[in-house]
């Protein structure tokens, strides 16, 4: 999921450099949002304190 944020988060950065006003908002604004998504997981997991089975 971080990696679909810095995705869209450069491709925010490149179309802000080339002027392109309305994508780069809408890229910015998605990757804030996976970024936010990313973090409030990793914080669900940490608090419940998975680990991985292994068979």
């Amino acid at each position: 999921m971080l990696y679909y944020a810095l995705v869209c988060l450069v491709v925010g950065l490149i179309a802000g450099a080339l002027n392109l006003a309305g994508v780069s908002t809408v890229a910015v604004q998605i990757s804030w949002i996976l970024i936010l998504f990313g973090i409030v997981l990793v914080a669900i997991h940490v608090v419940r304190g998975h680990t991985a089975r292994v068979t």
